[in-house]
Formats: C-alpha cells, structure tokens, sequence
C-alpha cells in the first residue's frame, strides 16, 4: 500500500511538473525555424531558441496570465497569452517578414545564420536579381561586376583577370566546393557553371579565415537550385534566347537553349537542369570586330547539372550533386593588333591555330550528407567532393617565356572532405553555438603545353585543417563571433626542368624537388549589435591563408634548389567597420575596411613584358556605401559607390602602388526599377568605373604591363520581363543601351598592344520561357 500511494504522489508531481512547462517554436511564414529568436515572458527576457527554432519554458515563477513574445530583428514580434497553466503544453509563434532580412548565408560562419546576426559585409544576388542581370548579359562575370560593390568589373573576356574583391584574390565556390586554383590561378573560376542553375550568390567580402586557402579577398559561393517543397513530381522551365547587335547585325546572332526540370515525391527530390549557348561575333559602337586575344566571340557555353536528394528521416538527409561546364572559343577571326592609347587591336577573318581557348571541362560532383540530433541538439554535415578542371590559354606563334611557338594549359584536380559540426548551448540563459570541424583537401596543379613540354611541375599540395568558430550572445542583440582555423599543408614538387629559353634546351635548369611546408593559425572574431533597425552596427578583425601563385614562382625558378624561393603563405589581416540601416522605404549600407599583409603577392613586370609574383608588405584599404529605397509599390531606386586603392612597400622602405592587376578603379552603380502590376517589370541599370592614373611611363615613352593610365566609363543596362500567365513568360535585355564606345578597365591597365580592345556596343536578347 505504501509504495502504490508513493507511486499516486510522483505521478500527481510529475502532472504538475509538466504542465508548468511550455515548448514554444518560433518559424517564419515558410514553415522554417527561426534560430535564436527572442523570448520574453511577461516582459522579462528567458533566452533564445535553438537553431531548430524551440524552446521549453519553465512558468512555475511566473504569475498567471502568462504573456508569451517572440520577436526577432527584420520580422513583426508577436504576443500571445495563456490564462492558466496546463491549459496547454505548446506554442507555435510564425513571425511575418517586415523588410526581407531573413536571407539566409550560408558560407560565413560554414552554417545557416541571419545577415542581421553576421559581422562582416555580405552582398547576396536572389535568383531574381541573377535572372535579370543574365537577361543583359549571361556571363557570371558581367553580372557579379555589374552589382557586388568592391568587385572589379568585368573583362569582358572569357577569362577574370583583374577582377579582384577589394584588392586581394577572392575563392569562388559551387556549393562549397572549391572552383578556383589558388596555385596557379588561371583567372577562369567566376565563369564555371550556368546562371540559370543558381538560387543565390553570396559574396563574403573580406580575407575569410573560416574557409581556408585562397580567401584573402573574400568568398564567392554559387548556390545551386533545388526543388521547393511544394513540388509536384513533374515541373520545369523551358527557355529558348536569341541576340545579336541590332546597329551592326552581320554575324553577330546568338542564342540560348535551356532545360530545368524538377520535383518531389515522398522523401525524394530532384533537379535536372541542361544548356547550350553561342556567342556570335562581338563588335564594338562602330561595327568593327573585337579583337580576339581570350576573346569571347564565336564561343559556345554548355552545362549539365543533377542533384539528387532523399530524406532518410525527419533527422537526417542525403543530396548528390554533379555540374558540367565547358566553354570554347571556335574563333572565326584573328587580332589585327593595334597600338596601346591610339587604336584598338581588332578581329579580322583567319584561323588561330591550335586548340580552342577557354575551358574544355570543368566537373563538380558532392555527396552532402546532413544530420541533427546527433548528440543533444548538435548537427552534423558530412560532404564529400571532386573537382577536376582544365583551362586553355592562347596559341602564341613567338612565346616570351619559352622557345618557339606554343599553347599552355592549366589542369587542377581536386578532392576533400569537410566535416562540419554545430553544437548549441547557453551561459546564464544567454544563447550560444559552436561551429567545429575538418577540412582534408589534396589539390594536384600543373600548367603545361600542348606538345607535351611542362611549364610547371605538378605541385601536389595536401591539406589539413581544424577550425572552431564560437557564437555568443553577450546580452540582448549584441552578438560576439570569434574563431580559429589551423592550417596545416604540404606541397610536394618533383625534380623538374624548368622550360628551355633557346634551342637545343639552352636556359633550362634543372630543380631539385622538395616538400614545402606551410603552417599556421588564422583568427577572426567580430561584434554585431541588432536592436534597432535604424542602426545595426558591426566591427570585425578576420585573417586569410593563402598559398597564391606559387606556380608562377616556381616556374621563374633561377637556382637549383626550390630552399631558395620564397614560398610564404600570404597571411591578411583584415580590419572592418560598418552597420546596416532601415527606417521607412530606405535602406542603407556602409563599411570601412582596412587589410595588411606582411608578404603579399603581386604580378609586376620586370621590364620584359613577362609578369612575375612579387612578395612584398602590402596595405589595401576602402569604402562601400549602399543605397536603396521603394518609393511605392510602382518604383524603387538604388546605387552603391565602392572605393580600394592599396600600396606595397619596397626593400628601402619605399611605399608604391598596387597595379592594376590588384587594384580597380573606384566604381558606382544605380538602378531603376518600374513595375506598374505583377506582370511587367523594367530595370535601368547605370554602370560607371572611374579613373586610376598611378604611374609613370619609363624612359622609351611606355607603361609597364598592368600599370597603365584608366579613364572614367559610363554605361547604361536594360532589363525587362512580362509575365503573359501562369505558364508563359518574356524577357528583353539591353546591354550598353545608347551604343557606348569605351575600353573595359583591363584593356586599359593592361597597357599592351594585343591586348588593346574595345567593349562591345549594343547588344539586345530576347527570351521565351514555357513553365510548367
């Protein structure tokens, strides 16, 4: 009888235990969590959510009734109110989008967070504002140097040369997966996949620490579509574009097929997606053929893309993934080349021969395995990836930097895993996270040529890396971010020749190989205060790893020992301050940011014309200002203004600026967006780089290579779009709408005579797409 009434007394206990606790979730209006949402309980703060969007409540010392408030910066708070305990064990709280700050980054902190909780400055392109941009014009390097203010703008070439992220070399991904060739950087690593495969683009700007090699600039992450939770079994797009030059037509026309398809069914999900595309021959405001040096003229784009997701359990989750990309250039004309300031190099009708320049292949494949729970409330995310690339540079009939003709080519293959932990926890009712893991990474990089002489050896560089990334919410909206990653690498070169400079092998050396070692710590940690909306200010100090260049080091080797080169990561330390602002219809954006390097790296020229890595202390610095505002529901303007100028500094303590290689030339932007109903909607886009005129030219009357004078462009972009019903739709794009004549940034700096060609003039597409 005894132990029955015990029994009787723990379950009346527990009933009373119970029902004085409360599960709260707290998601937006998409059905997903909100992470890290505010609670108060009648008024007083009790913490924060977890990354899942829940929280449990104990309201055993509150007085009835109880007034429950979720809020959370960018979304409506709400308020709701039991009258009694046990009236109800749960709450479901959906917090409404007021000014669209619930974008999510995933790239920054390696982990899905709010912009309003990051410390740094993050531009994201949605895949409307992608879409649009591709409508003017379908190169990914058109499109990210026409909006990412502190980009360098486009080459208009089928390479990226130039085009750096304030100052400093940038890491471009596809879903994480590495795309450039810090190594030997080939310049061809924004142009890697299809515009119509991407959801968003997230540009972390800054030397990134989190990520590892190559980020000294900043991170340029491509997010691949997947498909919607809503889907159906069968849903796609299908688009058809033509364009040409309307003013000057003769040969100019292109054109566009694309596929999307995708759906869902049960647990399992796809998207296929698959192009081709062919541009015609580029002319520029008087009809005259572009020059064709890494020309994009008569080229044709294709890629492939799968991906492939089940869920395995309301746990956990598996997605496959593959991207082809290819670009070549068939080109049906040669240069004429010009003379640097006086006239243009231009295309006249020939075969270059050799191979066709561009990219021949570039392959991504990634197994991302994701699960939660997996101790407490941590989650993992498991990926597994390959990425084989090859870029095709130019035949040259006379090379400077070897014997007779030839045409060399990049190969990169690489393969890593990244394990990637989140652990969340509290200190004293205030939420806090870790973000932990490990990156293994093998990068195999060669440059060759053609008919089998090496350029540069393979460097077989292996790399492992820790990190831990601590999150902290100090008190109420003031968020501490700091963390540390470890690198650890090896790159390994075999004895090689150097590339014979005369006949019968004369200039050649030969090199021991050696291991090269490359070790040490990056930090970063960072302050972000969310409050107020007005006023959302942000400070941060974050360090980058890279080993840039070293091919182009290895290949001037002059002695027989690779001991002797100098081979030092590049270490930046980046300093940065900024806020974000809304109040009414604006919004506004700003950061100052300041980055040093006690070695950085350089591409000069030592008077023959042939550009080598320099390594020396460098500083760069500048401003980027953003600007928008909805006027109503029919208008919207904006414009962004980004400023970088950097110097290094000589042996004799001689401070000289960076060339234009490293730096570009200040650049502002401003749009105009109409949109009168759901159906139409124009754009206006405005385009200006300014002037840079650093240096002087020596004694025979030239400039250096990539120090010559730029003058100011201004140009203007059109973009449009109607929406005839539920399946049909019509874009129109118009690239340098009143027929600008102008040379890009980079035919200016570059200051060489083949090299010395002009924009191309207008050029209008139009597109069909059929949704279904």
């Amino acid at each position: 009888m005894r132990q029955i009434g015990l029994l009787i007394v723990f379950a009346v206990i527990s009933q009373v235990v119970v029902a004085q606790t409360l599960n709260v979730s707290v998601q937006n209006q998409n059905k997903q969590p909100i992470a890290h949402a505010n609670i108060l309980v009648n008024n007083k703060n009790v913490g924060y959510v977890n990354v899942n969007g829940q929280i449990t409540l104990d309201l055993s010392t509150y007085q009835a009734p109880y007034r429950i408030q979720a809020s959370y910066i960018g979304y409506s708070t709400s308020t709701k109110t039991i009258t009694a305990l046990g009236t109800q064990d749960s709450l479901i709280f959906e917090l409404s989008d007021k000014n669209k700050l619930d974008q999510v980054v995933v790239t920054a902190g390696r982990k899905p967070e709010h912009l309003s909780t990051v410390p740094s400055s993050i531009t994201i392109l949605t895949e409307k504002e992608v879409q649009a941009q591709s409508q003017i014009n379908n190169n990914l390097s058109n499109i990210l140097g026409a909006t990412v203010p502190g980009l360098g703008t486009a080459t208009n070439k089928a390479t990226n040369s130039g085009q750096t992220l304030r100052g400093r070399a940038v890491l471009v991904l596809i879903d994480g997966i590495p795309q450039s060739t810090p190594l030997m950087n080939g310049a061809r690593d924004i142009r890697t996949i299809d515009p119509n495969v991407i959801e968003r683009v997230e540009v972390i700007k800054g030397a990134t620490s989190i990520y590892g090699n190559g980020s000294a600039g900043g991170i340029i992450n491509y997010i691949t579509k997947k498909s919607p939770e809503e889907s159906k079994l069968i849903q796609g797009i299908s688009s058809v574009r033509v364009g040409n030059n309307p003013l000057h037509s003769d040969e100019t026309m292109g054109y566009k097929f694309s596929q999307l398809l995708y759906g869902r069914k049960n647990k399992f999900s796809y998207t296929l997606s698959g192009s081709t595309d062919y541009t015609g021959l580029q002319r520029d405001a008087d009809g005259l053929p572009l020059g064709q040096t890494d020309g994009l003229s008569n080229s044709y784009q294709n890629n492939a893309f799968i991906k492939l997701g089940y869920d395995i359990d309301s746990t956990s989750s598996i997605v496959a993934s593959y991207n082809y990309y290819n670009s070549n250039q068939h080109a049906k004309y040669i240069s004429q080349t010009g003379k640097y300031d006086l006239n243009p190099t231009i295309g006249i009708k020939g075969v270059d021969p050799g191979k066709p320049t561009g990219t021949p292949y570039n392959h991504n494949a990634m197994i991302n395995y994701n699960k939660s729970g997996i101790f407490g409330e941590s989650s993992l995310q498991a990926t597994l990836y390959y990425n084989t690339f090859r870029s095709m540079n130019r035949y040259v009939e006379k090379g400077t930097a070897w014997f007779g003709p030839g045409q060399t080519q990049i190969n990169s293959e690489k393969k890593g895993v990244r394990l990637n932990l989140n652990t969340p926890f509290q200190i004293f009712k205030s939420a806090a996270e870790l973000t932990y893991g490990l990156d293994l990474l093998n990068d195999v990089t060669d440059q060759d040529l053609t008919d089998g002489r090496v350029y540069i050896p393979h460097m077989n560089m292996f790399n492992l890396a820790p990190y831990a990334q601590l999150r902290l919410d100090i008190v109420e909206n003031l968020i501490l971010k700091g963390g540390v990653r470890y690198e650890n690498a090896t790159v390994k070169i075999d004895d090689f020749n150097t590339i014979a400079s005369g006949p019968n092998n004369e200039g050649s050396i030969a090199v021991k190989g050696a291991k090269i070692p490359y070790k040490g710590a990056t930090f970063n940690a960072g302050l972000r205060f969310n409050k107020y909306e007005i006023f959302n200010p942000f400070v941060s100090f974050s360090q980058g790893f890279a080993i840039n260049e070293l091919g182009r080091i290895v290949r001037r080797a002059t002695d027989s020992d690779l001991d002797s080169i100098k081979t030092d990561p590049i270490i930046t330390n980046n300093y940065e301050i900024g806020f974000s602002s809304h109040y009414s219809i604006f919004n506004l954006t700003a950061a100052y940011y300041y980055s040093d390097s006690k070695l950085g790296v350089e591409l000069v020229d030592q008077g023959n014309g042939i550009l080598v890595a320099q390594r020396l202390p460098e500083v760069v610095q500048g401003y980027e200002i953003a600007l928008d505002a909805r006027l109503n529901k029919t208008w919207t303007v904006g414009a962004t203004y980004a400023y970088v100028e950097g110097k290094s500094e000589q042996d004799n303590g001689t401070k000289t600026y960076l060339n234009g290689s490293r730096i570009a030339p200040s650049k502002a932007t401003a749009y105009l967006y109409y949109s009168p109903n759901d159906k139409l909607n124009l754009q206006l886009h405005w385009l200006y780089t300014g002037s840079r005129d650093r240096f002087a030219v020596n004694d025979k009357g030239v400039y250096k290579s990539s120090e010559g004078s730029v003058s100011s462009v201004s140009m203007f972009n059109l973009a449009g779009s109607y929406q005839f019903n539920q399946k049909w739709s019509m874009g129109l794009g118009v690239e340098n709408l009143f027929n600008k004549d102008y040379y890009p940034v980079v035919s200016q700096y570059r200051a060489l005579d083949a090299e010395y060609v002009k924009g191309t003039g207008t050029t209008a597409s139009l597109t069909l797409n059929y949704k279904f």
